[in-house]
């Protein structure tokens, strides 16, 4: 008899991949609950779950100034209400899935799960509520939650800065941020679909916080050149002055041109997760490297039909 999961946000990016990825083993059963039922005041868990994956939520906006009660509302309330009917059901694990930024927006020093938490946006500390509402709930023994904070997700689907730099690559044009090194972890959207699934059903790992992302940290330098080579092409790397870059990317803020200041600084700053506390409970390796799984999600840019993983 499959197991029965009920999944949130099956239509945002993980959750389509997600979805995509358990229907290929006939051991799930999955559910979903839409917006409109996490939005009442009540919400009810059917009889027959046994584990909750919530990953709706409202992500960072990078785009516009975020609306801080759209944030809280959605991504602490819906969740404390979904956890609190997770409590009242027979359902036995919930997954929640959190994100690096509910403990710090930039690091100097590798982060871990000890990192003091300190998120400086609404969507870190709207994720952080979240999150301590739950490890603050009593909870009966035969159930257990995890908060998997990943880090930058990227595969099929994937829209966002990767998909900014894989343009770049494509026209030809040389990639102008060489005089930047940097460090930052990644994790495709495969080893996440990974992850969620060997907590589904566990009945041996503790309740608690866990950092995902790939074992290894990739320069912006070396993304591209990864992305270079899943299009045959030779990337050139200039090394063009920062205070040049930086006064580019000023100008980008008042044009509203592609390179912006806060674009630069995400594509250049250092951010390196470590995963320790996930492999010591997973016991078997990510199924991808970093370099892999960069090299799949570049190949489903340069074929959008086929986004299988």
């Amino acid at each position: 008899m499959a197991h029965k999961i009920l999944i949130t946000g099956a239509s945002g990016f993980v959750g389509l991949n997600l979805k995509e990825y358990l229907r290929t083993d006939s051991e799930y059963e999955l559910a979903f609950y839409n917006r409109e039922v996490l939005n009442q005041d009540s919400i009810t868990i059917a009889d027959d779950i046994e584990a909750v994956i919530h990953l709706a939520g409202k992500a960072h906006d990078l785009k516009s100034v975020p609306d801080p009660a759209e944030y809280y509302a959605v991504n602490t309330e819906i969740t404390k209400r979904l956890y609190d009917a997770f409590l009242m059901s027979k359902a036995k694990n919930f997954i929640f899935i959190s994100s690096v930024k509910a403990s710090a927006d930039s690091v100097t020093e590798v982060l871990t799960e000890e990192h003091a938490a300190n998120p400086g946006t609404v969507y870190g500390k709207s994720k952080l509520m979240a999150e301590r509402y739950i490890e603050q709930q009593p909870s009966p023994d035969e159930k257990s939650y995890f908060i998997l904070r990943p880090c930058m997700i990227h595969g099929p689907n994937n829209k966002g800065n990767l998909n900014l730099l894989y343009k770049v690559v494509r026209t030809g044009l040389p990639y102008p941020l060489g005089a930047f090194e940097n460090k930052r972890s990644f994790l495709t959207v495969y080893n996440l679909c990974f992850v969620i699934q060997h907590f589904l059903l566990a009945r041996d790992i503790p309740s608690g916080v866990y950092h995902v992302s790939d074992d290894e940290a990739l320069s912006t330098t070396e993304v591209v050149s990864i992305l270079g080579t899943s299009m045959n092409r030779k990337v050139r790397v200039w090394n063009i002055s920062k205070p040049l870059l930086y006064t580019l990317a000023r100008l980008g803020d008042k044009l509203h041109l592609p390179l912006t200041t806060e674009r630069l600084n995400k594509l250049t700053e250092s951010y390196i997760v470590n995963n320790d506390k996930l492999r010591s409970v997973l016991r078997q390796p990510l199924p991808l490297t970093a370099r892999q799984g960069l090299s799949i999600t570049a190949q489903s840019f340069s074929n959008p039909h086929n986004n299988s993983i």
